[in-house]
């Protein structure tokens, strides 16, 4: 079904009010996307979508196809017996709809979309132009907005108001709220008064009607409401609108409520403790910028962009420290904003205990997926901007995002913009051999191993620029490490050993025995994978033991598991099998099903060799039901 129409004309409502009244009849539930949430820049890639979607589905991240192509046929997998509903928000082209639509027969898909999608096949779907509303109708939407006796005693003046709304539901909303705040005055009186106001203003009629109501705002409501346009991303929260105004959280507050009263701001999607997202519809959006360019004292935008980036800045960091622990940044710590307090999130370092240390962590982890496209969108802001140090600091918390979700194309435009920004402010060495690092993983992730390979090489150009502080020598040790990564992934595993070995004395001369600790464990994977098990062996057997004493979860895991699987291929199949099963124990645990279907895969190859076929076929069954639920085919193995 498709819903088109001008702004303004409650489309979105609408595609809302018909999944809310045909959940019943689709068991598997309701998905909401909102395309302009993906643009950056105006440019959509419908790849982001679908990896969206199919976390949505319950997709794992690591689980997501890399390739454009193998992702619509894992979402189409997903897909293909599902009875859901799906709504699909201001969509431009059918190109960014079509490798949306669910396989399934039985599901239902309602895309909002402003024109007709031309070059959407004919017979595609059903279209539906939301026109402006009749006389009749506008009048009862206003009556159930106003619930006045005013209205009944008064009809002519209520059809006058009725035609300078021009059947816009919006225009309707914020004109209804309007008479609604002046209850002591008749209408006969209120009304012509409005229009002589609107006629003086000689705007069309709909833009009169909020110009009038934004005048009646208080100070803060009008700044807030004129400021809101110029926030990175589609959506914002109380949080980053306190940032924004800067007045304080209790002025936030007042003025996002007086919005709401007014009509120019929706407040239905938060929850009961202040959460959630909200924007500016389409229409009020538009209104709010003309105001702003308007009314806009000099530096005004500029000041309140600079605040919220740099509010943005510090709970990235916080976030990102939190989830992934204390690592090398080369961004200073941006410390608190006043009158813009942090969002709630804990330091797992003080909790007092193992699981509420994992689940601070999590919570972490969570709000830089949550923020994410707010994230990237102040990338983008900060480099336009001229805010370099921003563009920089912001790219490090999104590339611990980056970790957890992979093959994310959106990721490459942001890390691009931080090596610009890194390059135009062109003082700082470590700027540069960061960005560019952070730049060459997603690129070669992608397949773009000789755009990684230069990325590289340009980082290594300015080694010579770098301190001789712990931190330089961390970066310089970093930058050889992503080095070897490349040539593995090339396959080229003596050189990449070559390139881990160079880096661990690197990491031991600092000393830094996280790094040495690291690298250990990349050179027992190259040893591995030349076929010299021994050495991988003890490699691998030194990394584990290292972790565990460093009291490094995840480190332990990876090392634990590629331990086993040279133990398997050593034949020592007794001691690979605890190892194994620590790694099922764990991953059940966390409820990682990407983890899950590699050790059962291992453990299918160890149950074999052990002349075990029954039980090989039960793990290899385990992994086939994992890699089906998460839409992949048998024969793309464990891993995506």
């Amino acid at each position: 079904m498709r819903l088109s129409g001008p702004g303004g004309m409650g489309k979105t409502e609408l595609a809302h009010l018909i999944a809310r009244v045909q959940r019943d009849r689709f068991p598997d539930g309701v998905l909401v996307v909102d395309l302009d949430d993906f643009r950056l820049g105006g440019v959509l890639d419908p790849g982001d979508v679908l990896a969206q979607l199919l976390e949505s589905l319950e997709v794992e991240p690591q689980l997501v196809a890399a390739q454009f192509k193998a992702r619509c046929r894992q979402y189409w997998n997903v897909t293909s017996e599902a009875k859901l509903i799906l709504v699909v928000d201001n969509a431009r082209y059918a190109s960014e709809v079509v490798p949306l639509l669910p396989a399934s027969g039985e599901s239902l898909m309602i895309v909002t979309s402003h024109g007709s999608l031309h070059d959407l096949e004919d017979g595609a779907a059903i279209g539906l132009t939301v026109p402006p509303l009749e006389e009749w109708a506008a009048t009862e939407l206003l009556g159930l907005i106003v619930q006045d006796p005013r209205l009944t005693a008064d009809p002519e003046a209520v059809r006058s108001l009725v035609r300078l709304c021009d059947g816009l539901p919006a225009a309707l909303h914020v004109a209804g709220r309007w008479v609604r705040g002046h209850r002591l005055r008749p209408l006969s009186r209120l009304i012509p008064q409005l229009r002589g106001e609107l006629e003086e203003k000689g705007v069309p009629d709909v833009e009169r009607i909020w110009d009038t109501v934004y005048d009646g705002l208080s100070h803060a409501a009008r700044l807030l409401y004129r400021l809101l346009p110029h926030h990175p991303g589609a959506t914002f929260t109380l949080d980053s609108a306190t940032a924004l105004l800067g007045l304080g959280e209790a002025a936030c507050e007042e003025a996002l409520e007086e919005l709401d009263g007014a009509g120019l701001l929706d407040l239905r999607s938060l929850t009961g403790a202040g959460a959630g997202r909200m924007r500016l519809p389409g229409p009020l959006h538009g209104h709010a910028l003309r105001r702003s360019r308007r009314d806009t004292q000099e530096g005004e935008v500029g000041q309140a962009q600079t605040r919220l980036l740099r509010w943005m800045v510090r709970q990235a960091q916080r976030a990102d420290r939190f989830a992934a622990g204390r690592r090398l940044i080369v961004s200073e710590e941006y410390g608190a904003v006043p009158g813009a307090p942090d969002v709630p999130l804990e330091d797992p370092e003080e909790a007092a205990d193992d699981a509420a240390r994992t689940e601070r962590a999590e919570r972490a982890s969570r709000w830089l997926y949550e923020e994410r496209h707010r994230l990237l969108a102040a990338v983008r802001l900060a480099h336009e901007r001229g805010l370099d140090a921003e563009a920089v600091a912001l790219s490090e918390p999104v590339w611990t995002y980056a970790l957890d979700h992979p093959h994310q194309s959106d990721v490459i435009g942001a890390f691009r913009l931080a090596v610009a920004s890194a390059v135009r402010h062109g003082g700082n060495a470590a700027w540069l051999v960061r960005t560019r690092c952070q730049l060459a993983r997603p690129l070669w992730e992608a397949g773009l191993l000789s755009e990684a390979e230069r990325e590289l090489d340009s980082a290594e150009a300015v080694l010579g620029l770098l301190g001789d502080s712990a931190r330089d020598r961390k970066l310089g040790a970093s930058l050889i490490e992503f080095r070897g990564m490349l040539n593995g992934v090339r396959g080229e595993w003596d050189a990449a050993a070559a390139d881990f070995v160079r880096s661990r004395d690197m990491h031991l001369a600092i000393p830094n025995p996280y790094g040495a600790m690291l690298q250990t464990y990349r050179l027992g994977e190259a040893r591995a994978a030349l076929g010299e098990l021994e050495a991988a062996h003890l490699l691998l057997s030194e990394a584990h033991a290292r972790a565990v004493e460093l009291r490094r979860e995840r480190m332990t895991r990876r090392t634990g598991f590629a331990l086993a699987g040279v133990l398997r291929r050593l034949g020592r199949t007794e001691e690979a099998r605890p190892l194994y099963e620590q790694s099922l124990q764990g991953a059940c645990g966390r409820g990682s099903g990407f983890d899950q279907a590699r050790v059962h895969d291992a453990m299918a190859a160890l149950a074999e060799a052990e002349g075990r076929s029954a039980e090989a076929a039960e793990h290899r069954a385990a992994s086939r039901v994992i890699r089906r639920r998460n839409g992949l085919d048998d024969e793309e193995g464990g891993t995506p």
